[in-house]
């Protein structure tokens, strides 16, 4: 009769623990969903800073340069858990601020006029809440500034080691000369569930005036890469350039930069690596035939297609790794570009390298 007693007992122990993980993760996934929203499409974005210059000049060289900073996560040695690897945050809140001036070094001994940034952290667990859009900023007062958010996420218990938490990030702009007006434009998105893990997908158009009356239009962009199919990417890409062919067609200069999430070049992944596994083929050549008439994607690299703009963090960085192009420029063709190749940082600050382009303004 004891016997039968405890075995009840055990087995209503072992039913209410089930029930009870059954309800917490029920609870969490409910969370997630509640917590899940889109920022409005065409949505005004604040200025900041105050820039040395009020007007661009024409047929005066600039120089931009375009930069995914990995949230300030990567070392050489960091490993993230969506490429292969084992880490879901950055090694310390010390190597957050090194890695984001270690950045803030390479953009300034480039002199920039223009720069466009990719995952820039303002409150995430992955980057121990490390607002890098204010060291950046600070770091550039005589700069003019515009931060789109482009992921924003609830806490996520993923993965179970080390769960990722919540993330705030976005794309920066930063200009030297004034920046009149910005606006952030929302990508689409998955509609599946992979769409909780992909928010919010954006590209930010700022305008500064050129002394030619006409306007120069910078476009920062990071398009989706994880869990992503090539009808997304070609829904995003279409309208992106849907908003650069109405630019163009209104007379504006036009500079779309950022990490694109595809072989830039087209054929980057061959020229990098010996052999090309089958996990690697996630970044597709870039789409060439969706570019509109009149803009050009640069690849013309000034020293030759010899430094790769990213590198697969599924194990620490050295010459074996895999490694591709994905970040880059495409200019409308009042542009003339005198100077572009890929920074060779040795990926010490970021998974990515930066791109730098230095240009003229046609008359």
């Amino acid at each position: 009769m004891e016997r039968k007693k405890s075995k009840k007992l055990w087995l209503k122990i072992a039913l209410g623990i089930i029930f009870l993980i059954i309800a917490i993760v029920a609870g969490y996934v409910l969370y997630v969903v509640i917590s899940y929203n889109r920022i409005e499409d065409n949505t005004i974005l604040d200025i900041n800073g105050t820039a040395e210059y009020d007007a661009m000049k024409t047929d005066t060289e600039y120089t931009a340069v375009t930069y995914n900073i990995g949230f300030g996560a990567y070392t050489q040695d960091f490993t993230f858990f969506m490429d292969g690897g084992t880490q879901s945050w950055a090694d310390s809140k010390e190597s957050v601020i090194n890695c984001t001036d270690g950045d803030i070094g390479i953009l300034k001994e480039h002199k920039a006029d223009i720069m466009m940034i990719q995952e820039v952290d303002t409150d995430s667990t992955r980057s121990y809440h490390v607002d890098q859009r204010q060291i950046i900023c600070s770091a550039f007062q005589n700069m003019s500034s515009v931060f789109a958010v482009n992921y924003h996420s609830p806490f996520l218990f993923y993965p179970i080691t080390q769960p990722h938490g919540a993330s705030n990030a976005g794309l920066l702009t930063l200009s030297s000369t004034k920046i009149t007006s910005a606006v952030r434009r929302s990508l689409p998105i998955s509609d599946g569930f992979s769409k909780y893990m992909d928010l919010d997908r954006c590209y930010s158009i700022s305008r500064i005036k050129v002394e030619n009356n006409r306007e120069l239009v910078l476009i920062n962009v990071h398009t989706s890469a994880y869990g992503t199919n090539g009808n997304l990417q070609k829904q995003q890409l279409t309208k992106l350039f849907g908003d650069m062919k109405e630019e163009y067609e209104k007379g504006s200069y036009v500079i779309c930069a950022g990490d694109f999430n595809h072989d830039f070049t087209g054929n980057s992944k061959e020229i990098f690596n010996k052999e090309v596994p089958e996990q690697y083929t996630w970044a597709a050549a870039f789409p060439d035939e969706l570019i509109p008439e009149h803009f050009i994607k640069l690849t013309d690299y000034t020293g030759g297609i010899t430094t790769p703009s990213c590198r697969n963090a599924d194990k620490p960085y050295d010459e074996g790794n895999f490694t591709l192009t994905v970040d880059g420029f495409i200019v409308s063709d009042n542009i003339s570009p005198t100077y572009m190749d890929v920074i060779d940082t040795q990926f010490k600050y970021s998974d990515h390298n930066p791109v730098e382009l230095k240009f003229m303004l046609k008359k």
